[in-house]
């Protein structure tokens, strides 16, 4: 049973704009905060964005001004706007809820696959 489903992915030259998406099965309010997670080939998690309930967002330093998370409680979505892209930017995106302790809350998805090159 899904409990997120990602979407939006796809190939994008080097300095080129995306926007994924991260629609939720539950009501995402009730959670602390959606944390945005990506995996390239052959490595581990690693932690890209987070948006609290309250709106409030941290980023990894490499992709800080670059891109924007935000969220639609009405929808249940969270979005990920990925500016000014580079090929390390290239791996699966994943989405996940986290509690007060911003531990994750399920387990992961596909997610949506990001690939910059040229």
């Amino acid at each position: 049973q899904a409990q997120f489903v990602e979407s939006g992915g796809g190939v994008v030259q080097p300095g080129g704009s995306l926007t994924i998406s991260c629609a939720a099965s539950f009501v995402i309010a009730e959670y602390n905060a959606i944390l945005w997670y990506r995996q390239a080939p052959g490595k581990a998690h690693e932690w890209v964005a987070t948006i609290t309930r309250h709106g409030t967002t941290w980023y990894q330093d490499s992709v800080e001004g670059r891109f924007t998370v935000s969220r639609d409680d009405a929808k249940n979505t969270v979005t990920l706007q990925m500016n000014s892209l580079r090929p390390e930017d290239t791996a699966a995106y994943l989405c996940n809820a986290a509690d007060n302790n911003y531990n994750t809350q399920f387990p992961w998805g596909q997610g949506t696959q990001v690939t910059v090159s040229s």
